[in-house]
């Protein structure tokens, strides 16, 4: 006996397999417009990137309070020939449109940190709108230009939050390394944390007024660089279409 399959019946067998193997590996290809999710259907920050046998690294310091070392952090980054990325909350760039102004300048990326620097999650998409668009703004006045990367306040985040800030025309980004720097630790203490967790494409979060920020960042930068490490902004070192996204918040580009 002989059975005629048709062709479309074929195409939406295989589509279904592949879309199992999908969900399976919590793995999907994105474009410029897309969000990632992992396999329950969780939408994903940034939390590193995958950049292959280029060892590179993104310094970050989120500035909610306080500004008082921020132009000793330029300097070090100066000094060192490193590049880095700031996450301004909306506050702040009203009290400090010098030191903003002083960032960019300088040639390092701002990033959005919300206004008030609330718990994203519990906000609706209306309000989230809000919150992002005053930084944004209030950025663009003093710099000319709008950030493009976001870092939700205290890491925390949502579906809602990630879809309105794709919609935005922004990428929502983690970090894989905490230095824990907000804690108060020690320089060398921060160093080891660096350390035992580097990897290529690592995203690291510092704050601007941590307590020994100003001690433990050139010995962080001096053993990124004694290892051969170089540095991108955020914006450069992420991929922005053509990607993967794994779910530890990797991303792999396709």
């Amino acid at each position: 006996m002989i059975v005629c399959i048709k062709k479309e019946s074929i195409y939406k067998v295989a589509a279904l397999v592949i879309m199992m193997i999908v969900f399976t590996a919590g793995i999907f290809s994105v474009g410029y417009n897309s969000v990632a999710t992992n396999a329950s259907g969780k939408l994903l920050p940034i939390y590193s990137v995958d950049t292959g046998e280029e060892k590179t690294v993104a310094l970050t310091f989120d500035a909610a309070w306080g500004a008082d070392k921020t132009r000793g952090i330029m300097d070090i980054l100066e000094e060192k020939g490193a590049v880095a990325t700031f996450f301004l909350v909306g506050f702040w760039v009203d009290k400090y449109p010098e030191d903003v102004k002083a960032i960019h300048d300088a040639g390092y990326e701002i990033g959005n940190h919300s206004h008030n620097h609330l718990k994203m999650s519990t906000l609706s998409e209306d309000s989230i709108t809000d919150e992002l668009s005053y930084v944004n703004k209030g950025v663009e006045k003093i710099t000319g230009v709008s950030p493009k990367v976001f870092r939700a306040p205290f890491g925390d985040y949502n579906n809602q939050l990630i879809g309105t800030v794709k919609g935005m025309g922004m990428n929502t980004i983690q970090w894989n390394i905490d230095t824990l720097d907000w804690k108060g630790i020690r320089p060398n203490e921060i160093l080891h944390r660096v350390k035992s967790r580097i990897e290529h494409g690592s995203v690291i979060l510092f704050h601007n007024n941590s307590d020994y920020v100003l001690e433990a960042l050139p010995l962080v930068i001096d053993f990124l660089i004694s290892e051969g490490y170089t540095f991108k902004t955020v914006s450069d070192m992420i991929y922005e279409d053509s990607y993967s996204i794994d779910n530890n918040g990797r991303q792999h580009k396709s």
